[in-house]
């Protein structure tokens, strides 16, 4: 009896040697990119301010504008999203029972408006790049600091829309495995109502991934022609900045690209399939390939920053020039380039001598 009694203590400690260990896990595994999030978004927005201040051209405003407030986004949808998951993870998830609250609905919804929200602007922020190097006397007679902001609104009302429409029961947030975060209904009893909802949800994000690739394929065929016609010789300031915010918008997109695009495709698949009762006999497979897009969507908001701190002028130049300097480049083809689209350039290097 005393032999039972102590075996059964011992299996019941180390149960809770387990899940102890479950909860440390799981925890790090949210605190490391919520922290690297922080900080990549605090370092990323203290650069935009400082060169949104000090720019008095008003296309790279408009694009600093907008680049700033998708900065913050990404700040919160780390924060608030992090925050409630690692709540999550040191209760040890939701109980077996519990297939959505009130702390769920939010959740989900937070989910869906801060993974809507970097795709809409990446996508606004295209467009605008777009017209301003295609139709540069339409881009400055049409866009203004006021409409970039009206269209910052719209931008977020219109996630904050999609959001919304569980709480008028066009769709639902449950908890998905293993019980620690929530997001749409794609796998348990789906509705036609989910399916529509994970439709709307997934055909918004791609659109827009697809829009913001055709939008950046354009403007930077229209600047490498534009270098192409170009007489030898001649500057242009402007289109340096233009190079430089479209390679941005290229990172940008490809970041996001990588980043979302599964999430959104199984998305798409998952409710398909359970819709279709085809995903019982595989839903492990489907759970674990939901956990991987995920994670692998919230890297797109610590990435996000760093294209934008890494491909800027600044750095790009000093990189130039230790390339430079150590393959001992004299004057090719990199060379006219590089009067291009650093044309201050030979003047600093001028004054240093």
């Amino acid at each position: 009896m005393v032999d039972a009694l102590v075996t059964d203590m011992e299996h019941q400690q180390q149960e809770n040697v387990t899940t102890w260990q479950n909860q440390t896990g799981g925890a790090m595994i949210v605190v490391l990119p919520m922290s690297l999030g922080i900080i990549s978004n605090t370092v990323a927005l203290f650069i935009l301010v400082n060169a949104y201040s000090l720019q008095r051209r008003r296309s790279k405003a408009t694009f600093l504008l907008f680049a700033t407030s998708l900065v913050i986004t990404d700040f919160f949808g780390h924060v608030i999203p992090g925050a409630l998951v690692l709540r999550l993870y040191l209760s040890g998830g939701a109980s077996p029972e519990d297939s959505s609250d009130s702390m769920c609905q939010f959740l989900g919804g937070s989910m869906v408006f801060f993974g809507l929200c970097p795709l809409f602007m990446g996508c606004a922020m295209a467009a605008e790049r777009c017209l301003g190097v295609t139709k540069p006397l339409l881009h400055s007679s049409l866009v203004t600091k006021t409409r970039t902001k009206v269209c910052l609104s719209v931008i977020w009302l219109a996630a904050l829309s999609v959001a919304l429409l569980p709480c008028f029961q066009l769709g639902s947030y449950t908890y998905q495995e293993p019980k620690t975060w929530c997001f749409i209904n794609v796998l348990n009893d789906t509705m036609e109502v989910d399916v529509a909802f994970v439709v709307l949800f997934s055909g918004l994000g791609l659109t827009s991934l697809a829009v913001a690739l055709v939008c950046n394929t354009i403007s930077g065929l229209t600047l490498v022609l534009a270098r192409i016609r170009r007489q030898p010789g001649s500057h242009h300031s402007a289109r340096s900045h233009d190079i430089e915010m479209v390679v941005q918008l290229v990172g940008i997109t490809v970041t996001s690209s990588i980043c979302w695009s599964p999430l959104l495709i199984l998305a798409l698949m998952s409710v398909i399939h359970s819709s279709s009762k085809i995903a019982g006999e595989n839903l492990a497979y489907y759970q674990t390939l939901m956990r991987i897009g995920v994670r692998l969507a919230t890297w797109n908001q610590i990435l996000d920053p760093w294209v934008y701190i890494l491909l800027r002028r600044t750095v790009l130049r000093k990189i130039y020039l230790i390339v430079k300097c150590q393959a001992g480049l004299k004057d090719t083809m990199i060379g006219r380039w590089e009067k291009s689209l650093f044309p201050s350039l030979d003047q600093k290097e001028v004054n240093q001598v």
